[in-house]
């Protein structure tokens, strides 16, 4: 295409819209409210939640309207011989093991992408041993589930960019025992 016709191409069309402006505007009134936010959530002030995957104290979260965007994080309680519930999703996880002892188990993703996306889970998971002290990675959409052999507290922390690019895939496999 010469540039006679990209130029007539790129004049073509009758439609406006005001969208730059808009995310002006919206990027101000973003930065005088994160202003106002607080830089402390006490303890009393973070919700508790039983959920698909146990008992969690919720630290920072989206909806807790703090200054931080970019990282979620939640304590998980497991009594002694109880389990989480089993998940998968597409961002990273790490879990720092706060006091207890338990494991994991994971079943790692295989992907194949010939003609389309494969996605296949090992039929066997990997056993991953913790205690107290201990902080545990799960990589990106591996099936995981904890189990506790003592009473615990894990510190589960993930960065929610990737769901902001639009990889907020969630998938519950099975519910924490209770829920």
């Amino acid at each position: 295409m010469g540039s006679i016709e990209d130029k007539i191409a790129a004049l073509a069309g009758d439609k406006t819209c005001n969208w730059r402006a808009e995310e002006i505007a919206r990027s101000a009134e973003f930065r005088k409210h994160y202003g106002t936010l607080p830089n402390v959530v006490h303890g009393e002030d973070m919700p508790w939640e039983r959920s698909p995957d146990g008992l969690i104290k919720h630290l920072v979260n989206h909806r807790m309207d703090t200054p931080e965007l970019c990282v979620e994080a939640y304590m998980l309680f497991l009594k002694e011989g109880e389990r989480s519930g089993k998940h998968r999703h597409m961002w990273e996880e790490l879990h720092f093991v706060v006091e207890g002892a338990g494991y994991d188990l994971h079943w790692d993703m295989q992907f194949d992408c010939d003609d389309k996306f494969k996605w296949e889970w090992a039929e066997e998971p990997k056993k991953f041993e913790w205690k107290a002290g201990d902080y545990v990675y799960i990589p990106p959409f591996t099936n995981h589930q904890h189990f506790a052999t003592q009473e615990a507290r894990l510190i589960v922390m993930s960065n929610r960019m990737i769901k902001e690019m639009g990889f907020d895939w969630l998938d519950q496999l099975e519910n924490a025992p209770g829920f």
